[in-house]
């Protein structure tokens, strides 16, 4: 379908406050844009928090993409001090229903359609309010989307507590699912959380069509089963997964530090440089940040690392850390800026990640694992180590691992224990040096190449995202919507 087809529809795209739904939904909304001509309003659910106002990017489509701010949403009657992450952010988007409702009758004009994040199902029901063809835009790996739409069907066949399986999780069609993988929601059978979880297992597939941020070049077997697997169709009724992905972020330099840190880039041998970044909620404790530091100084490798003073415990799993502490000479080692200042370069808190993961001289990445930073590596052809701290994120280190092969991993969960300078050190001389790390290196080339072009006029993902506004377009002209 091409944009001139098209420049008549307008959608409503429904972001959560989390960054890892914000930035792929306003991917989205430059694509449908740029690609298609449609015209989109974002409605991003905020909590008043100053982080928010830094994940928002003016849109390239200038008058194509509108960006509104609803109202601040205020749960703090509604939650206790156990009450886990997720489960708020869960919380934030059902109170934010009416304001979505409120948006959408303000409108000077009905939109087509309405594609929400997957923590936002519950605004499905405004859709037919509104009679719209409504959409689910599901963040992370098609595998991940096959367990959360199978979940119901495991809560009833499993008794007791999902970590306790002697085997594997088992998803039609799909590679199955160690226990101990699985995503944060499954982990407490007792908290709201799962409870949470399972609702939105259940309504996601009450939509139109599920729009997923992956592509056959990453995932075949799994978006096979979609469409192939008898049990696994039974499962998703009659919503249609669309392979969509990769969404990733614009390459654009921002930052007070971009001169200084690019310049130390530019001075690098190529692909030379690990970088190192846990994403904005990934806090690792002080001890384990020593022992970080220690592992890069022993593998005598070049390293870019974004530093966040630690936090007391293992790891912080908010969406927005705050209240993290300490000094430099609280969690480095005696001495390590000087020992290192030739081979690598700190940046507090924050680091400019898309660029940075395009620079020539990046060989590889030690990251979280978020599906956003897993993407943006990929379509950068850079190989990672692999170390999950929390939500979907093991189930992504065992994808990349195990799946792709673009990956080596620490033999224990991170979360489970502090791992050690030599393990750290022989994952970096692995990842840089060895011969196992440029097969990697090529396998993720492959992958980039393979990916991209997905995106690109004939390419797999634009035809899933030409089907999607067929249908829409459709359902207009025969007065469905």
């Amino acid at each position: 379908m091409d944009i001139s087809s098209c420049n008549n529809l307008r959608v409503v795209l429904l972001s959560s406050p989390e960054a890892g739904h914000v930035f792929p939904i306003l991917a989205l909304a430059d694509r449908l844009a740029e690609q298609h001509g449609v015209r989109s309003t974002v409605l991003l659910v905020t909590t008043g928090a100053p982080s928010e106002s830094n994940l928002v990017n003016p849109p390239r489509a200038e008058g194509l993409v509108e960006i509104i701010r609803l109202p601040p949403v205020d749960i703090s009657k509604l939650v206790g001090p156990d009450t886990k992450v997720v489960t708020q952010m869960y919380m934030m988007m059902r109170e934010a229903v009416p304001l979505v409702r409120s948006a959408i009758a303000a409108m000077d004009r009905r939109p087509d359609a309405i594609i929400v994040v997957y923590f936002g199902t519950e605004s499905l029901k405004v859709a037919a309010e509104f009679d719209m063809p409504k959409y689910v835009l599901f963040t992370s790996t098609a595998w991940f989307l096959a367990l959360s739409v199978y979940c119901p069907v495991l809560d009833e066949e499993i008794k007791g507590q999902y970590i306790d399986e002697p085997g594997h999780l088992k998803i039609p069609g799909c590679k199955p699912v160690k226990p101990e993988d699985a995503v944060d929601m499954m982990l407490d059978r007792d908290d709201q959380q799962y409870r949470e979880y399972l609702r939105m297992g259940k309504e996601i597939i009450l939509c139109d069509g599920i729009l997923v941020n992956s592509c056959g070049a990453l995932e075949p077997k799994t978006l096979q089963a979609f469409v192939e697997n008898e049990a696994m169709k039974s499962v998703l009724l009659k919503s249609p997964v669309y392979p969509i992905g990769p969404l990733t972020r614009r390459v654009e330099p921002t930052g007070l530090n971009s001169g200084i840190l690019m310049d130390w880039l530019d001075r690098q041998p190529n692909q030379r440089v690990l970088f190192v970044s846990f994403g904005s909620g990934g806090v690792l404790s002080a001890e384990q940040t020593t022992e970080l530091a220690w592992g890069l100084e022993l593998s005598r490798q070049r390293f870019l690392w974004v530093v966040r003073p630690p936090k007391k415990g293992h790891v912080n799993d908010s969406f927005f850390p705050d209240n993290i502490e300490g000094t430099e000479d609280d969690y480095l080692p005696r001495g390590f800026l000087n020992r290192t200042e030739n081979i690598g370069m700190l940046v507090p808190t924050w680091g400019q990640q898309v660029e940075i993961l395009a620079h020539p001289s990046i060989g590889g990445f030690m990251s979280h694992c978020g599906w956003n930073s897993t993407l943006e590596s990929i379509v950068s052809g850079v190989p990672m180590i692999a170390w999950p701290l929390y939500a979907e994120q093991r189930m992504n280190a065992a994808f990349l691992t195990e799946e792709l092969g673009v990956a080596v991993r620490p033999e224990v969960l991170p979360t489970k224990k502090v791992v050690g300078r030599e393990e750290i050190e022989k994952m970096v001389r692995t990842l840089m040096e060895h011969k196992d790390g440029e097969a990697m290196r090529e396998r993720a080339r492959q992958l980039k190449t393979s990916a991209t072009n997905g995106l690109s006029q004939g390419g797999s993902s634009h035809a899933s995202m030409c089907k999607i506004l067929s249908d829409i377009e459709a359902k207009k002209k025969n007065g469905i919507n």
